[in-house]
């Protein structure tokens, strides 16, 4: 009998425990997801696009392109980094309105 209600209190502990970690999670994650989209919302307003998933990827895309044509002029490669600066700039100007 002893050793039952032994195994009872340490499940019950051990379930408290886990109980604590998952809702301790759930709220830093729920407070940094609110963090993450307040940031996106703020940025999209500022920039006039949607914020929506495809609208931040196409972003990301277009910083990614003159990414590469400032380290293509930074390589002294003029040709490429015309290139990929109006490949940036038009997707970009697509974007932005």
């Amino acid at each position: 009998m002893h050793v039952e209600s032994f195994f009872e209190w340490l499940g019950r502990a051990l379930g408290e425990l886990i109980r604590f970690i998952v809702e301790g999670l759930s709220g830093f994650l729920g407070i940094f997801g609110s963090a993450v989209s307040s940031f996106i919302h703020g940025m999209s307003q500022a920039l006039g696009i949607t914020p929506s998933l495809l609208g931040i990827v196409v972003l990301v895309i277009g910083l990614l392109l003159l990414y590469a044509a400032l380290r293509a002029f930074l390589r002294r490669s003029i040709i490429a980094g015309l290139v990929w600066l109006f490949l940036g700039l038009w997707l970009l100007s697509g974007l932005i309105q």
